[in-house]
């Protein structure tokens, strides 16, 4: 039976878990593994195995899931054994390349500004005092993120500057860089539209008590049908950063509305419980179809 990867850092999570049983249904037999599992050689055979399994000739494609945390040698190793996968022949959704732009938010706001996509007004320093500067720059009510991370974790709203100047200061002690985005108002809701080869599959509002909407921090998904611009937005964003399945997050504003982030590994556990679509098979569906050509 031919066997479909999956690299999960918990083979039991829920949307593992749903694409397992998507695996299955269509015929193939999932192999769940994290990277800790893999040996990767050079000038030797097999060249990434795991286990007695040689990756590149059992497995007919990777479906990565988030790859967890790890030092900055193990991210590294991690990515680069992707591209030597995906340069050996093996289908790997998302693409590294991908992953490396939208887990990198300066990085991917940067491409999807260069595309004329519509993002909020941003300002990226290592310097506090560069950084006070940007607060008042924007407009005194601003969020600080984390440059990498994702589901709001780590994300403050500050519109205090004694309070802005201490966070500002605590983060440069740390040798952290410091992200900065205007506040944009959004009747505490915003957008998530879920893209998989080119086309939005499935979108959700999300309704919260307050500026942050992430529903694993509380916000209530209900149904959204994406208007066409809306849904042109996600699609144009996943193909500036490469990938085939994302997640794209939206805000509406009386300005227009704004791409906040692009998730390249999302989860959809809250976005299914309002769309008759089953996601985890549509993603097989994907994936079947691209390793049968």
């Amino acid at each position: 039976m031919e066997k479909i990867g999956i690299l999960t850092r918990n083979e039991d999570s829920w949307c593992t878990a749903q694409l397992r049983e998507a695996v299955v249904k269509s015929g193939f037999q999932p192999v769940c593994f994290s990277f800790r599992d893999l040996a990767a050689r050079i000038a030797i055979r097999p060249e990434v195995s795991l286990g007695d399994m040689d990756v590149l000739r059992e497995l007919r494609a990777v479906i990565v899931r988030p790859i967890g945390r790890g030092s900055l040698e193990e991210i590294i190793f991690r990515m680069d054994l992707l591209h030597r996968l995906r340069r050996l022949g093996l289908y790997i959704i998302n693409p590294p390349h991908a992953i490396e732009r939208s887990v990198d938010k300066y990085y991917a706001l940067t491409l999807l500004e260069e595309a004329g996509l519509p993002v909020p007004r941003t300002i990226v320093t290592e310097r506090a005092r560069d950084a006070l500067r940007a607060f008042y720059e924007l407009g005194g009510d601003v969020v600080v993120k984390p440059i990498f991370g994702s589901r709001g974790i780590g994300s403050t709203r500050v519109s205090d500057p004694d309070v802005a100047e201490r966070i500002f200061r605590a983060l440069e002690f740390h040798h952290q860089v410091i992200y900065l985005q205007e506040y944009i108002p959004h009747g505490n809701y915003d957008l998530r539209l879920f893209v998989l080869g080119g086309r939005v599959i499935a979108a959700m509002r999300r309704v919260a008590n307050s500026w942050k909407t992430n529903v694993s921090l509380g916000a209530t998904p209900s149904p959204y049908k994406p208007t066409r611009k809306i849904e042109d937005l996600a699609v144009k964003a996943s193909e500036v950063i490469g990938c085939e399945v994302s997640g794209v997050d939206i805000l509406e504003s009386d300005r227009g509305p704004f791409i906040v982030e692009l998730n390249s590994q999302p989860g959809w556990r809250g976005l299914q419980t309002v769309t008759d679509i089953n996601i985890a098979e549509e993603i097989i569906k994907h994936v079947i179809s691209r390793i049968k050509n």
